[in-house]
């Protein structure tokens, strides 16, 4: 800004400094660019395309006991911010499956269950709960219990009864797991 002010108005050296209360040494420096801060960031660079999950403190390390640099911590860290590799997102770590198995289509009744619990809000905030068992091979629905809580006693009491009224059932999937029974 002192410089522009001194450019525009015409105005002395001394006079813009005092102005905007900074010396005429803070007016005059000019950064002392050497080729050290070149080869620190071409390193930076090529540290963090070759191994993405380095941070700024296993670069530093890196240049340090590896490379054997005796560069100031500071002077890499805005190095490395100036380059914004600061800024890298990490990527998300995803589970990969090596090939997912086919839903297997039940060919009678009882054959293979699917359970699954489910929630939602009432109008007044309070959130109530669903425990669904349908069969897989008519999408029946063979029962739904309703309630703000269900304990287990509660699931196994309504398994039970489903099994006496329509038999055990060969498998039972939950969240696509096949459980054979």
């Amino acid at each position: 800004m002192a410089i522009k002010i001194q450019q525009i108005h015409g105005l002395s050296i001394s006079h813009v400094c005092r102005l905007m209360k900074i010396s005429q040494t803070c007016y005059r420096y000019q950064p002392k660019l050497n080729a050290d801060n070149i080869r620190i960031a071409d390193w930076l660079v090529r540290l963090t395309t070759t191994h993405r999950t380095w941070g700024f403190g296993l670069c530093y390390l890196y240049l340090r006991n590896v490379k054997g640099w005796g560069f100031n911590h500071k002077r890499i860290y805005r190095i490395y911010r100036e380059l914004e590799l600061n800024l890298r997102i990490k990527p998300k770590k995803r589970l990969v499956r090596e090939k997912p198995e086919p839903l297997a289509v039940p060919e009678a009744i009882n054959q293979a269950w699917s359970m699954d619990f489910m929630s939602d809000t009432l109008i007044d905030g309070r959130t109530i709960r669903t425990f669904n068992v349908i069969d897989d091979y008519n999408r029946q629905a063979l029962t739904i219990e309703v309630d703000f809580s269900l304990p287990s006693e509660r699931i196994t009491r309504a398994l039970d009864q489903l099994i006496e009224w329509r038999g055990k059932p060969i498998a039972i999937r939950l969240d696509n797991v096949l459980i054979a029974s």
